[in-house]
């Protein structure tokens, strides 16, 4: 049985992925990915050390570079999703686009589905980065179990979320300044600050809703035990996959009401 892809869908793909893989930084950021994931994750497996009992990280000082070198690729992964989001309209690309790939859901489900594979691209290659970095430098002190897998299991899934976060915000500001604007002011001010009135109204719990909270808690695998502001892995991960998609659906329905 032979499957094929129907033509319309491979065109939309294609001209998604040519988006990426024509930009300089889209295709410079997967190399750099694994040499940060390999170099942080050397140095923490040399300097840490493993797993301690009731201690904070779940997983030992040692991995500190693997959850280190997470977060900026998360980071990275959204930054640049939200600014080829926005920069289709900044440069009136999408309307091109649309002229070849005229059903908006067609459209969308490309741009969307593109972007959470490159995001993906990304977290395997900081992941696969790190994995030799710490295989190489400290594998006697890093216990390769259940738990370690459950990170990289979490990590895989929190870069993806925000990768697909990030195009939907850059596809409802329809301008990447906001979009990147948003992605940095709310992890660093917004939401710690939602933390300190939570806390300061009796109800610290109410922050696992938020999606920093969720991101935390899903890669962290075990770590923070007594904070009221993580909720268990499973959870975190379902808040997260719920903002995802939410904002998602949010951006989809905008760019189909919506003049192009």
């Amino acid at each position: 049985m032979n499957l094929t892809v129907p033509p319309e869908i491979g065109r939309a793909a294609t001209a998604e992925i040519r988006k990426i893989t024509t930009s300089r930084l889209g295709r410079q950021a997967v190399p750099v990915a694994a040499v940060l994931g390999l170099v942080v994750g050397g140095i923490s497996a040399l300097r840490g050390t493993g797993p301690q009992p009731h201690a904070t990280l779940a997983t030992g000082t040692a991995s500190v570079g693997l959850y280190i070198a997470l977060f900026v690729t998360l980071a990275a992964a959204a930054i640049l999703a939200a600014l080829a989001a926005g920069d289709e309209f900044r440069h009136q690309s999408l309307p091109l686009t649309a002229l070849f790939t005229t059903d908006r859901d067609l459209l969308l489900g490309a741009k969307f589905a593109v972007s959470a594979l490159y995001a993906l691209v990304l977290a395997v290659s900081v992941e696969l980065g790190a994995l030799l970095g710490m295989l190489a430098a400290g594998r006697h002190r890093i216990e390769f179990g259940l738990r370690l897998l459950s990170v990289f299991g979490g990590g895989l899934l929190a870069v993806v979320c925000w990768g697909l976060i990030g195009t939907a915000l850059g596809l409802l500001f329809r301008s990447p300044g906001p979009a990147i604007t948003t992605l940095i002011l709310w992890p660093l001010i917004a939401e710690p600050a939602l933390w300190y009135v939570a806390r300061f109204v009796g109800v610290p719990g109410f922050a696992v809703l938020f999606p920093l909270s969720a991101t935390v808690g899903t890669v962290m695998v075990g770590s923070f035990p007594k904070s009221h502001f993580l909720a268990p892995t499973a959870a975190s991960a379902i808040i997260l996959v719920l903002w995802t998609a939410a904002l998602s659906a949010a951006a989809w329905w905008y760019v189909r009401q919506r003049d192009l």
